[in-house]
């Protein structure tokens, strides 16, 4: 649940206060009064939050918002943050690649202040390629650097409870992420799979417990899209809720994210300190074990860090 009614809230959407929520878990106590939103998913092998589908007004499209607020400028406000989104959206739709983009968040819902991030989407291969052009267009687009590196980390850290400043830093910049021109807003782009990709098709997971683990990673060709899939051999485990761990060590292949914390963030050939969800994970016909970095249900932090 990103929004949530709260008077005491800075947004304002239907005509009420709403207040943010950035941590997944935090939906459950949100959504205290309303059992009826708690459900098992046999997808993600755990209890996660949802909506029903009879309390569901209104469905919202990343790309219809994109072309909106390309055709409708006074849909973004006025701030100074919303000029950097508007000049972003004609680069890409200037460009032909209006298709391949999404807005998301706040400027989604229209719940945005001048405090807002600009967050978009990109879908599928071709979207990948057309964001790694975009941010290298510095005139909208100014990577991290120098004194900027410590704002990125503070952002990234309170989410990461333990990572090291290095670490952190290098998986970061992998991904698609800068400020922006003028307002120096935080801006990032998540490369999401294309409509029709096969690759969490069938896909189910059962819990085991937690784990804590040194891996290398050995494909990171499914890992550059959320969900985010890594091929990993397991080379020691540190630790785990579940007797005699040792044994799982060379059955655990995969790593795997719905959130876009750990897209693009790992290469074959990196060494991983994970902990997170020992889960088994079917697909099809096939089964193998894996690490879930998702905490979709519990206060917990799930990591994933480079080393050395």
């Amino acid at each position: 649940m990103k929004y949530h009614p709260d008077p005491k809230g800075d947004r304002r959407l239907f005509g009420a206060r709403y207040r943010q929520n950035s941590i997944v878990s935090k939906s459950f106590g949100i959504l205290a009064d309303r059992p009826e939103c708690y459900l098992y998913s046999p997808v993600l092998g755990c209890t996660i939050t949802g909506v029903p589908r009879q309390d569901i007004t209104r469905h919202y499209s990343a790309r219809q918002a994109l072309r909106l607020l390309h055709q409708d400028r006074g849909l973004a406000g006025q701030h100074t943050v919303s000029k950097d989104l508007l000049a972003l959206i004609d680069h890409i739709t200037d460009a032909g690649h209006a298709d391949l983009f999404g807005v998301t968040g706040s400027f989604l819902v229209g719940c945005f202040n001048t405090r807002s991030d600009i967050d978009l989407v990109c879908y599928g291969t071709a979207g990948y390629d057309a964001a790694r052009r975009l941010f290298k267009t510095k005139r909208l687009i100014r990577p991290y650097a120098g004194d900027d590196l410590m704002r990125l980390y503070l952002r990234r850290a309170k989410y990461m409870e333990g990572s090291g400043f290095d670490a952190l830093i290098r998986q970061e910049q992998r991904k698609f992420q800068g400020l922006t021109a003028t307002a120096e807003a935080h801006i990032n782009c998540e490369p999401l799979r294309d409509d029709d990709d096969p690759a969490f098709v069938r896909m189910t997971a059962k819990e085991i417990g937690d784990v804590t683990l040194l891996a290398k990673v050995t494909d990171h060709a499914q890992g550059l899209a959320t969900p985010a899939l890594y091929g990993v051999e397991v080379t020691t485990i540190l630790s785990a809720t579940v007797d005699e761990p040792d044994r799982f060590a060379r059955r655990i292949t995969h790593l795997r994210s719905y959130l876009g914390a750990y897209t693009g963030t790992f290469r074959a050939g990196d060494t991983v300190h994970v902990a997170g969800k020992l889960v088994h994970l079917y697909h099809g016909d096939h089964s193998c074990f894996g690490v879930e970095l998702t905490p979709w249900n519990t206060g917990t932090s799930y990591l994933a860090n480079l080393t050395g």
